[in-house]
């Protein structure tokens, strides 16, 4: 009988979102009288802007016509697009992005998933810590990150994010081949300043290591003087990858709609010690691996770079802004002690009295029918915290934060 990747073995239960998934779906089949408020997993509320509805629905109806009908797209993204976000995520800010360096794919979460597929079996790897969840099992699935040992992977190299840093991760102590960052950063929705990046892209320099950056929530930072993207930072374009994604930006949480940028500059060591471009690999493992986002969704993802597109989502992030502000000052009136939630659609804070998150969960759960994230799941240094997110509707939020106030701890 054919043999299983064994590396899947090594995989705890299940994926963090499924198990949460999984527990309240168990406590609402008890309670079918309940109203539970999720503010546990990042899915946005509202619907897509009006501008991308209509550029989606003009596309449709060219979808309708021979003489504008479009059957496979380009590999990579059709120009369109691909011009759009060089020019409105990387030219207003002064950065400049070649055509060629953009890959337009169905969602970041898979682009940061499949990224590793370039890396060597033995490559060493690095994420802060907590950190989302995709960056370590992907990883764990191909082998490099070694065995699941008391709530911790042997072979990853972890750069703890907490209170008492301030959230800012060290550099690593050792020498690794791949650092994952996300800022703003999921769970704990804090920032880096640029000067903070930079100390990363120097010891990437100096220690031919290569930084996956993961700026899906660029959008919601407010806070002028932090950087949008990684190349904002002299020297990046050597040694980092980019992804984005349009699900927050933009609501395309069921559109699925990303891009990843990959600078020629970024090179590997082949097996002949010989530099190989990265961007070469990653071109030769979507032609074969991925047939392309669908024309009507390309279409409305441009959108948003519009005049009317730009007016329209802005004016949706900062009512998710909006319900952070009021979970962010209802947590701190309650006496929680309260991360994030600034420059982030995520509040991260302090589960009371020294509760585990897994506990605090199911309390938070059975006593305010409110769902939210244990920080544990998102790695060893989330334990003690735990994540909520702002994406519910105003309505849901204020609710959710008057069974908060009223909660007898």
């Amino acid at each position: 009988m054919f043999r299983i990747n064994e590396n899947f073995q090594k995989l705890p239960g299940s994926y963090l979102f499924a198990e949460v998934a999984r527990r309240v779906k168990a406590y609402q089949e008890k309670h079918s009288d309940c109203e539970i408020i999720r503010l546990g997993i990042g899915d946005v509320t509202k619907p897509l802007v009006p501008a991308v509805i209509e550029a989606m629905h003009a596309a449709v109806e060219e979808m309708g016509h021979e003489e504008t009908f479009h059957g496979y797209g380009p590999d990579f993204g059709y120009d369109f697009l691909i011009n759009a976000i060089r020019e409105g995520d990387y030219a207003q800010r002064g950065v400049e992005v070649a055509f060629d360096e953009v890959f337009i794919s169905d969602g970041a979460k898979c682009d940061v998933g499949n990224i590793q597929e370039l890396f060597s079996p033995d490559a060493i790897i690095a994420v802060t810590d907590p950190v989302y969840p995709v960056y370590v099992d992907s990883n764990a699935m191909a082998g490099r990150a070694g065995d699941y040992v008391d709530g911790r992977w042997d072979r990853l190299v972890y750069l703890p994010c907490n209170a008492e840093n301030g959230f800012v991760p060290p550099l690593p102590e050792t020498d690794v081949d791949v650092i994952y960052l996300c800022y703003p950063n999921n769970p704990t929705g804090t920032v880096l300043t640029k000067a903070q990046l930079k100390r990363f892209v120097d010891w990437a320099k100096a220690h031919g290591a290569l930084i996956i950056y993961d700026a899906a929530y660029r959008a919601y930072v407010t806070n002028p003087d932090i950087p949008l993207s990684i190349y904002e930072v002299e020297g990046a374009r050597e040694v980092a990858i980019e992804c984005n994604s349009f699900s927050k930006t933009a609501g395309f949480t069921g559109t699925r709609c990303a891009y990843t940028v990959i600078p020629h500059e970024v090179c590997g060591i082949g097996q002949h010690g010989e530099k190989v471009a990265l961007n070469d690999l990653w071109k030769r493992r979507m032609a074969t691996k991925f047939n392309g986002v669908s024309y009507p969704v390309q279409r409305g993802a441009a959108a948003v770079y519009t005049p009317e597109g730009q007016a329209q989502i802005k004016a949706v992030i900062a009512d998710y802004m909006e319900n952070a502000r009021i979970i962010r000052d209802s947590l701190t009136a309650k006496g929680f002690t309260v991360f994030g939630g600034t420059d982030a659609p995520y509040i991260w804070l302090k589960t009371p009295d020294g509760m585990d998150s897994w506990t605090f969960f199911d309390k938070l759960l059975d006593e305010c029918h409110i769902v939210g994230t244990p920080g544990a799941g998102f790695g060893p240094s989330g334990e003690g915290y735990f994540r909520l997110t702002a994406f519910n509707t105003r309505e849901k939020t204020m609710q959710a934060m008057e069974r908060v106030k009223d909660w007898q701890l």
